[in-house]
C-alpha cells in the first residue's frame, strides 16, 4: 500500500509540473518558432537512418516526443528543396545496421539519385550490414549514395533475404487452444500461425514469390547504381558474408573508414567553411520561414493515411493527440477528403497510403470518400508506401491511378475472422468459463467459451463470403477487370507493386511526386500546383486543452484502479475491458472482427 500511494503521489506530481511548465515550455517553442535560425551558407544535411522510419510526417503535436521522427515522404520532400538550394553543397547519410523497408528503399533511392542529379555529393556510412531480413534493401540504398564506406572490421552480410514465422498449433493443441478462424482464401495466411505447425503450400509459395521479387528488385537498383553486371553482383553478394575489407576488395563498397573519416571526406567536397546540419533541423527551419499563408492558383491535395485501417477520429481515441499508435482512423481520412472537395482552389487529391489492412467497414467509408472526389470531378490518385495491402487496398482500388513502388507490398485481397476458444485451456488450470446468453443462437458466437456451433460457423462464413466478393466487386469495378479476373489472383495472396502492375492491380511505378505529376496530368494542370495537407494537424496547445480536460476523472479512478489491481480476478476483467476498448475502435485485432 505505501508503495502505491508513493506511486500515486509520484504521478499527481509530475501531473503538476506538466500543468505548470508545459505551456511555458509551448510559449518558447512559438517564440523560437518566430525567429527560425539561418541555414549557413555552405552546410552538409546530416541523415540519420539508424532510429528507422516513418512513411509520412506525423500530425501529431508532440511526434518527436512518441518517438516518430523522420518519415519517407518528408525526407523525399526535404532533399527535392535541398537539391535546388545553393546553401546545400551535399549530404551524409548513416545507414542502419539492419534491414529497412523495401519501398522505403526504393523511394529514397529516387531522391538520393535526384539529388546527386543537381551536382551534390552524397556520402553513405555504415558500421555493418548484418544479416536481419532486409537489409539488401539497406545496401539498395547505400549503393544510390554513389560513395559508400564501411567502418574498419565491420561485417557485410548482405547474402539474401530471409524471415521467419513462428507457428503455434502444436503449443495450442497441448493446451487445448483452440484457434476456431476461417479465411478467404488459401493466401490469405495471417492467422496460419494459429491453425498449422508449418508453412501450407500457398503460404509457402506467396511468401517466396514476394521476398524474391524484393531480392532482384534490390539487386538490379543496387548493380544498375554501381555499374556492374547484376548476374556479377548477384554472384559477389550470395557468396557472403565478408569484412569490410574484403567487400571492398570485391567491388561492393568504395571505402573503409571511421565515421570521422568520411566526416571529413564530405566537408572536404563540399569546400572551405562547410558545416554539417540535420535534415530534420534543415526541414523545420524551411518550414518556419514559409509560414502558413496560402498560395493563390491550382492546389494539389495531399491526404496521408499510415497505419492501421480502423473507424472513428483521432479525437475520440483514447490518449487524443498525446496517443504514440498509428492508425488511418476513417472519420478523419473521411473528413479530409471531403474538405478537399468542397475547396474550389482543389483540382486533384493525391491520397498516400501505407497501410496492412483493418475493418472492412472503416475501408469502405473511406473507399466512399474517394468515389465521391471522383465524382465531384476531382482525379484521386494513389501513391503506396510500404504497403497497401488488404484494406490497404480496398481504400485504393478505385482511385483514378494507383502509383506503388517496386517493392510495395500490396494486394492480399482477402478477409478472414474468428476467435480463440480458451474454455477448456483454462479448465485445466482449475479455471472456469461458463457463459450466458438471451436471444438467438449468434448471441455467444464470439465468446471464448468454446468453438462456434455449426450454425454459427454457417453464419460467420455467409458473412465472409459477403465481404469478400464485396472486396473483389469493388477491385473489378476500380480496376476495370472482369470478377473472374479479379478472384483469379485475390484470394488473399500479397504481390509486390512490380508484380501487381503486371496484373493490373497497380497503373504505374513510380513514388509520391510520380503520383503528383498523374494527378497534375489528370487535372489538366500545365504549370505549378501548390502541394497542401488535408489531414488537419492539432495544435500543441489543443492537445494541451484536451489533456487536462481528462485529468480530473483521471486522477479520481487512479486510486480505484490501484486498488484492485492486484486481485487476478480485478486484473483480468481490466484486460478482457481493454481488449472490448480495442473492438470499439475498429482496431485491426486477431478478435471477432473481419480482417481485411
Amino acid at each position: 500500500m505505501k508503495q502505491f500511494l508513493i506511486t500515486v503521489a509520484g504521478v499527481l506530481i509530475g501531473l503538476v509540473l506538466f500543468v505548470i511548465l508545459a505551456p511555458l515550455a509551448l510559449i518558447g517553442l512559438a517564440g523560437a518558432a518566430a525567429r527560425p535560425a539561418p541555414v549557413p551558407a555552405a552546410s552538409v544535411l546530416v541523415l540519420d537512418l539508424r532510429q528507422g522510419l516513418t512513411d509520412q510526417p506525423s500530425d501529431a503535436p508532440f511526434a518527436l516526443l512518441q518517438g516518430r521522427g523522420a518519415s519517407v515522404i518528408g525526407i523525399e520532400q526535404t532533399l527535392r528543396v535541398a537539391g535546388r538550394d545553393p546553401r546545400v553543397r551535399g549530404l551524409l547519410v548513416r545507414l542502419p545496421e539492419g534491414g529497412m523497408a523495401p519501398a522505403a528503399a526504393d523511394e529514397l533511392r529516387r531522391a538520393f539519385l535526384a539529388f546527386r542529379k543537381t551536382g551534390k555529393p552524397i556520402l553513405a556510412h555504415s558500421q555493418g550490414l548484418y544479416a536481419d531480413g532486409t537489409v539488401v534493401s539497406t545496401y539498395e540504398l547505400g549503393a544510390a549514395s554513389g560513395d559508400l564506406w564501411m567502418q574498419p572490421g565491420a561485417s557485410f552480410q548482405v547474402t539474401g533475404l530471409a524471415r521467419d514465422e513462428v507457428f503455434f498449433k502444436r503449443l495450442f493443441d497441448r493446451f487445448g487452444v483452440v484457434a476456431d478462424y476461417q479465411q478467404r482464401y488459401q493466401y490469405k495466411t495471417a492467422v496460419n500461425p494459429f491453425l498449422y505447425d508449418d508453412y501450407t503450400p500457398a503460404h509457402r509459395e506467396s511468401e517466396l514469390s514476394w521476398m524474391g521479387s524484393v531480392f532482384g528488385t534490390s539487386l538490379i537498383a543496387a548493380a544498375s547504381d554501381r555499374g556492374r553486371p547484376v548476374d556479377a553482383l548477384a554472384r559477389a553478394v550470395e557468396a557472403g558474408p565478408y569484412s569490410a575489407e574484403e567487400a571492398k576488395t570485391k567491388g561492393l563498397i568504395d571505402q573503409v573508414g571511421e565515421v570521422k573519416a568520411a566526416q571529413d571526406a564530405i566537408l572536404a567536397k563540399a569546400g572551405p567553411h562547410a558545416r554539417f546540419l540535420a535534415l530534420s533541423d534543415y526541414a523545420a527551419r524551411l518550414a518556419r520561414r514559409r509560414g502558413s499563408g496560402s498560395a493563390d492558383g491550382p492546389t494539389v491535395a495531399v491526404i496521408s493515411a499510415e497505419g492501421d485501417i480502423v473507424t472513428g477520429s483521432s479525437a475520440d481515441s483514447p490518449g487524443g493527440p498525446f496517443s504514440g499508435s498509428q492508425a488511418i482512423r476513417s472519420d478523419d481520412i473521411a473528413k479530409a477528403f471531403y474538405d478537399a472537395i468542397d475547396d474550389r482552389d482543389v483540382k486533384a487529391i493525391v491520397f498516400r497510403v501505407s497501410s496492412p489492412g483493418g475493418s472492412d467497414t472503416a475501408s469502405e467509408q473511406i473507399l466512399s470518400a474517394v468515389r465521391a472526389a471522383k465524382a465531384a470531378g476531382k482525379p484521386v490518385v494513389v501513391s503506396m508506401g510500404t504497403y497497401a495491402a488488404s484494406g490497404g487496398y480496398w481504400i485504393s482500388s478505385q482511385a483514378s491511378e494507383i502509383v506503388a513502388e517496386p517493392s510495395t507490398l500490396t494486394g492480399s485481397i482477402g478477409v478472414f475472422g474468428g476467435k480463440f476458444a480458451l474454455g477448456k485451456a483454462l479448465g485445466r488450470y482449475g479455471v472456469d468459463m461458463r457463459g450466458l446468453k438471451v436471444g438467438g443462437d449468434f448471441a455467444d458466437a464470439f465468446s471464448p467459451e468454446a468453438p462456434m456451433s455449426p450454425a454459427q460457423h454457417a453464419a460467420v462464413s455467409a458473412w465472409m463470403d459477403h465481404i469478400y466478393q464485396g472486396f473483389v466487386s469493388r477491385v473489378a469495378q476500380g480496376r476495370h477487370l472482369s470478377v473472374a479476373r479479379v478472384e483469379d489472383i485475390a484470394k488473399g495472396r500479397v504481390w509486390t507493386g512490380a508484380q501487381a502492375q503486371k496484373l493490373g492491380l497497380v497503373d504505374r511505378i513510380g513514388d509520391f511526386y510520380d503520383a503528383v505529376d498523374q494527378a497534375k496530368s489528370l487535372a489538366h494542370i500545365g504549370g505549378q500546383a501548390h502541394l497542401r495537407s488535408y489531414n488537419g494537424e492539432t495544435t500543441p496547445l489543443e492537445a494541451l486543452r484536451r489533456l487536462l480536460g481528462a485529468e480530473a476523472s483521471g486522477a479520481r479512478i487512479m486510486a480505484q484502479v490501484g486498488s484492485v489491481a492486484q486481485d487476478p480476478a480485478a486484473r483480468s476483467a481490466l484486460e478482457g475491458l481493454d481488449e472490448v476498448r480495442l473492438r470499439a475502435e475498429g482496431a485491426a485485432v486477431l478478435a471477432p472482427r473481419l480482417v481485411n
